[in-house]
């Protein structure tokens, strides 16, 4: 970019800039995410995703996780890959950090990995299959790591007809869902709300699980603090 088409920016005499001159301005004038964003919509764009993959949990949300004794709270990216579980969510879901490769991906989990369907109702199973599918394509065009988004998406439509039937159907979204059922190989049924804290890229979030007091999924939840991986039933 000249010296003088710049000065025309600013007086806003010049062409529209192209997104790339636009991120490289942003970066050359370190301006911060906020400010990118106002630059962005200032010349005409639509302001880029704030996401930014990081292996590294996020140290605000793992103060948050470290302080979370008496909910099911993990941390997870985009991409379903669950990154750091405090005890109540291991002893609920089991440990999800434990996955390598693409299993790491709940997404992929979901299609490839019978024993992933054990902790949802059979009846909910087409719908929680539709929104796995409509949240890898919202990642797959503005995720944080869209490359292995893409890789994920292969395998499925290779190896899984009902993804193939699914994904087919167009949808997307970012949503976790609202409410869920949990079953747990010894307390049965638990049924669930999240809450969703992200960071500020938007990179991680900390879902937390919480039930509503009074109910049975309360009382089963609190035997599951207090029982963690042992024994619950005789």
């Amino acid at each position: 970019m000249s010296t003088d088409y710049y000065a025309r920016l600013e007086q806003q005499r010049a062409p529209q800039p192209s997104v790339q001159i636009t991120t490289a301005l942003a970066q050359a004038l370190r301006l911060t995410p906020d400010e990118r964003d106002h630059l962005f919509v200032l010349l005409g764009h639509n302001a880029p995703a704030r996401f930014h993959r990081s292996e590294h949990v996020s140290l605000t949300l793992m103060r948050v996780l470290d302080r979370l004794d008496d909910s099911p709270a993990m941390v997870q990216t985009d991409l379903f890959d669950t990154l750091a579980m405090n005890r109540l969510a291991v002893a609920l879901l089991g440990d999800q950090t434990r996955h390598a490769g693409l299993a790491r991906s709940g997404y992929y989990r979901w299609f490839m990995d019978p024993a992933e369907r054990l902790l949802v109702p059979e009846e909910t199973h087409e719908r929680h299959g539709r929104a796995q599918a409509a949240r890898l394509r919202a990642a797959l065009t503005a995720g944080s790591d869209s490359a292995r988004a893409a890789r994920i998406l292969a395998e499925l439509q290779e190896h899984s007809r009902e993804f193939v039937r699914m994904w087919e159907l167009q949808q997307v979204a970012q949503r976790y869902d609202d409410c869920r059922t949990i079953l747990h190989p010894e307390l049965g049924r638990i049924d669930v709300d999240a809450q969703l804290p992200y960071t500020e890229n938007r990179a991680q979030t900390l879902v937390v699980l919480t039930t509503r007091p009074g109910t049975e999924s309360h009382s089963k939840l609190a035997l599951l603090s207090v029982t963690g991986h042992q024994q619950v039933t005789p």
